[in-house]
């Protein structure tokens, strides 16, 4: 009977410390994603993106690094979107249809799709800010955060795994001869380069709820989610080794007839 009760009490406190671990019960609430950003166009640009979502509200951190730094003496704004609709992948240079050494942003689109979310630093975060400069992340390298709601076709989009992150804008000097001259096939006033994408990532479910230290070619992130899963894992080995003691405990109690 003793060890009856020792072992559902032990049952109990295993269960309780699992679930008593801080962030453990919202984690179940919400889903994380992340983009493991690569170069286009030649860019040499790297990045990683996160995005957590807990119903429509969704939580991004990213980290950006290799990008065109400045245009005109200012920084350079980056315009980033998350692309919705098509294939969920990122282009490779065959979608180059003109041929002038540059993958556009309607040339990539069969791909990634169109803009569902424009990623601005304040304001409005729909389609219609998708090429608005001065709400873009600039510099040759950026760390963005902001929380904001996500629309239904964009939601949609990530739960199908269709959504795909695109930074765009080009140093105009990296360009082949034939691309330096054209104009930008979303705004014409200005160049191409300006709005070609620079870095590509499809977004895809994640295990983990904030970026890693070292991940690759990051350089920047939390160890919070990585920390939470040690603590549980720390919390189980204790629960455990703590039962595991408690019955050897009960056996000798029982070998020497108490």
């Amino acid at each position: 009977m003793k060890r009856a009760s020792l072992l559902a009490a032990s049952s109990v406190a295993l269960g309780i410390g699992i679930l008593a671990v801080p962030g453990v019960a919202a984690a179940a609430d919400s889903t994380s994603y992340q983009a493991q950003l690569a170069q286009l166009n030649g860019s040499g640009a790297s990045g990683m993106f996160m995005m957590t979502v807990d119903g429509s509200t969704a939580t991004i951190t990213e980290h950006v690094t290799g990008l065109a730094a400045s245009f005109n003496g200012q920084p350079y704004p980056h315009v980033q979107h998350i692309h919705i609709g098509a294939q969920g992948q990122c282009p490779t240079m065959a979608a180059d249809t003109s041929k002038d050494g540059v993958i556009s942003t309607t040339e990539g689109a069969p791909f990634y799709g169109g803009i569902g979310t424009t990623l601005s630093t304040s304001g409005d975060t729909s389609p219609a800010a998708g090429t608005t400069l001065t709400v873009a992340p600039s510099g040759d390298s950026f760390d963005y955060t902001r929380t904001f709601d996500l629309d239904a076709k964009t939601l949609d989009s990530v739960e199908a795994g269709t959504a795909v992150i695109v930074v765009h804008g080009l140093d105009p000097a990296t360009l082949p001869q034939a691309a330096q001259s054209e104009p930008s096939d979303l705004v014409p006033s200005l160049p191409l380069a300006a709005t070609s994408p620079a870095l590509c990532g499809t977004l895809t479910a994640s295990q983990m709820s904030s970026m890693p230290v070292g991940a690759a070619d990051t350089g920047g992130g939390s160890t919070a989610g990585l920390q939470q899963e040690g603590l549980i894992g720390g919390g189980v080995a204790l629960l455990a080794t703590g039962a595991l003691a408690g019955g050897l405990a009960l056996r000798r109690r029982t070998a020497t007839g108490n």
